[in-house]
């Protein structure tokens, strides 16, 4: 059965398949850990700040993913 490239449900699957093809290629081109370093925090005040939106953000939340206490990277996540 072919997929069709419109909105099913929640997504789109073609806009999907694009998005894991980029990212996959982005990991495969060596760039990872230095995008990482340069999203490190600059400052003190910059962690800080970072600090309280994770924990805005949590409050909202209904519980934790079980994966991130795990170190898997969230529901639904694969290794390229």
């Amino acid at each position: 059965m072919k997929k069709s490239n419109q909105v099913q449900g929640e997504g789109n699957y073609k806009a999907a398949e694009e998005y894991d093809k980029a990212q996959r290629k982005f990991v495969k081109s060596g760039k990872v850990d230095a995008a990482a370093r340069d999203a490190k925090p600059k400052s003190k005040a910059d962690a800080e700040e970072t600090q309280r939106a994770e924990e805005a953000g949590r409050s909202r939340a209904k519980e934790e993913d079980p994966a991130v206490k795990r170190g898997g990277g969230g529901s639904g996540s694969r290794k390229p």
